[in-house]
């Protein structure tokens, strides 16, 4: 949808939305719906999966479910807001939706363990145990968000409409005078802001834009010049606009996939961004200025090969997957910084892009 317009009232699925609902119903109408079928696509782009992935993937999520609390969340780093939206965001890429699914009941207990951590000024998120609660709430945006473009009860769907409405207003007057946002609200922490949570909020605003909430054009603008701002000669993103340095790949990456999201293509900087990431994370290494965040850079790159077609994105996915699966636990979990979910999540979200399940992150 162009910038600056907003989804006819009652109109909130996009056309790809749509197409993967009509492929979810299909899949459920011919022999049921198990955990391996409803991750397919069809059977043309099904044979192009090597099954270990698959095999992978399906242990990957039975270890996500069997790890969800019974008050619905995942936590690890005391990041449950931000840990739950991104389990749920691995769950909901399974072809799983609140109603449907093998992971049904896991989605909806997720949806709602968030709803309850929604605050009267529109934060998801406790801020007196999290002191950079703005990761917890743009990952909640853009998983509630990813859970509305499907959810067919009305009554949900209007309070997930109306938590999303009172969120992105939220995240609107946290965003920071430069365009960008800190790891709090400007409020709480004036004259700060850095790129990661930039980006978390970014992508979480699109995805409710897409989903029908309305978005004000201005914020996302503004994000697109503080992005700019912080680029360096080289391409490379640098942590923030106030405190220049580096260039660093995983924010980068991380930008340059909201920019897609956000439609911006054809920007006169994209290229150079693009051929920046492509020089610095194209061998899945682990490199200079890395940070240790290797699953935060590839949960974004994969992003960005990804809308590249399937020319760029089959060789650099077969590499990707295949480095994934080797590092599989026997549990079905992944392990790294941070802990055990966020790493799970991360690697089961860009296992399953290209099944298109997430509207946001469609071609």
């Amino acid at each position: 949808m162009p910038e600056g317009q907003t989804m006819p009232a009652g109109q909130t699925r996009a056309p790809a939305a749509l197409a993967a609902i009509s492929r979810r119903q299909a899949l459920l109408a011919i022999g049921g719906a198990t955990a391996s079928s409803l991750a397919g696509i069809s059977p043309v782009q099904g044979a192009k999966r090597d099954p270990k992935w698959e095999m992978a993937i399906d242990r990957g999520l039975k270890w996500v479910a069997k790890n969800q609390s019974t008050q619905g969340h995942w936590t690890a780093g005391g990041y449950p807001a931000a840990m739950t939206a991104l389990a749920g965001t691995a769950l909901v890429g399974s072809g799983s939706t609140t109603t449907q699914g093998p992971y049904a009941k896991h989605i909806r207990k997720a949806v709602d363990f968030l709803l309850s951590k929604l605050r009267d000024n529109g934060l998801i998120g406790d801020p007196r145990n999290d002191n950079r609660y703005t990761y917890g709430h743009g990952f909640s945006m853009l998983f509630l968000s990813q859970v509305l473009g499907e959810e067919q009860d009305e009554e949900v769907r209007e309070e997930l409409v109306n938590a999303l409405t009172k969120s992105v207003e939220f995240s609107v007057r946290a965003q920071a005078p430069t365009g960008g946002w800190g790891y709090v609200s400007t409020k709480d922490q004036p004259d700060f802001d850095e790129g990661s949570t930039t980006i978390t909020q970014v992508q979480g605003l699109r995805g409710c834009r897409n989903a029908g909430i309305v978005v004000p054009g201005e914020a996302i603008e503004k994000a697109k010049e503080y992005i700019y701002a912080c680029r360096n000669a080289d391409g490379g993103i640098s942590y923030s606009s106030r405190n220049r340095g580096s260039s660093r790949p995983a924010i980068t990456a991380a930008a340059l996939a909201t920019l897609y999201n956000a439609g911006a293509y054809d920007d006169k900087h994209v290229p150079q961004m693009l051929e920046y990431c492509k020089k610095n994370l194209q061998n899945l290494s682990e490199g200079p200025n890395s940070f240790g965040h290797w699953h935060y850079t590839y949960l974004y790159y994969s992003q960005v090969m990804y809308r590249q077609g399937e020319r760029e994105w089959a060789p650099f996915r077969d590499k990707l997957y295949n480095k994934i699966v080797g590092e599989q636990t026997g549990d079905g979990s992944w392990t790294g910084n941070i802990g055990p979910i966020y790493v799970t999540a991360c690697n089961l979200i860009m296992m399953q892009l290209d099944k298109s399940f997430l509207p946001i992150y469609q071609r």
